[in-house]
C-alpha cells in the first residue's frame, strides 16, 4: 500500500457553510486514502465536519483543539 497525500486546508476566520464547502471541495479532488488536514475556527465545525465525514463515509482520524483553532484530520473514503 503506497503512502497516502496530505493536504491543509485553512478555513480559519471562515463561518459556517464554508469549512464543510472548502473541505468538500478538496477530497473531491484527493484520492481514496488521501488525508485531508482542515483548520478552521468557527465553532459549528465540531458538528458540521464529523456530520460531513459520516454522509459521505469519509474517516474522521482526529479532532482536535487549540485555543481557538479546530484541527480536524480527514482520510478519503
Amino acid at each position: 500500500m503506497s503512502p497516502s497525500n496530505h493536504m491543509l486546508v485553512d478555513t480559519i476566520g471562515l463561518n459556517c457553510p464554508l469549512p464543510v464547502i472548502k473541505a468538500e471541495k478538496a477530497l473531491s479532488n484527493m484520492a481514496s486514502g488521501d488525508v485531508l488536514i482542515l483548520l478552521a475556527s468557527d465553532p459549528i465545525a465540531v458538528i458540521d465536519i464529523p456530520n460531513m465525514c459520516n454522509k459521505a463515509r469519509h474517516k474522521l482520524l482526529s479532532s482536535t483543539q487549540d485555543g481557538k483553532v479546530l484541527r480536524f484530520e480527514i482520510q478519503k473514503s
